[in-house]
């Protein structure tokens, strides 16, 4: 039998997944209104996991990383701009 736990981190997983996928879709689609509600799909996917995510956080099923520090911020940030590659 399954937990709320394992349902709400369940479901959080799969819409994630689903958000990546959409994401894939929109970038190879050619046919515009088919982006579009593509578009509107994904918008929807978001709104979905982030209720998810709340309820996941209001009840410690997920706990996010650490935040980063400036200093980490500022070399992710370099790297991506070019700053890093030579």
């Amino acid at each position: 039998m399954l937990d709320e736990k394992t349902m709400v981190t369940d479901a959080l997983n799969g819409v994630n997944g689903e958000l990546v996928r959409f994401g894939e879709m929109i970038s190879q689609t050619e046919n515009k209104e088919l982006k579009q509600c593509l578009k509107q799909i994904r918008n929807q996917c978001e709104m979905s996991q982030e209720k998810l995510y709340q309820v996941a956080r209001e009840k410690s099923y997920y706990v996010p990383a650490s935040k980063a520090s400036t200093q980490e911020v500022q070399h992710v940030k370099s790297v991506l701009t070019g700053g890093a590659m030579r």
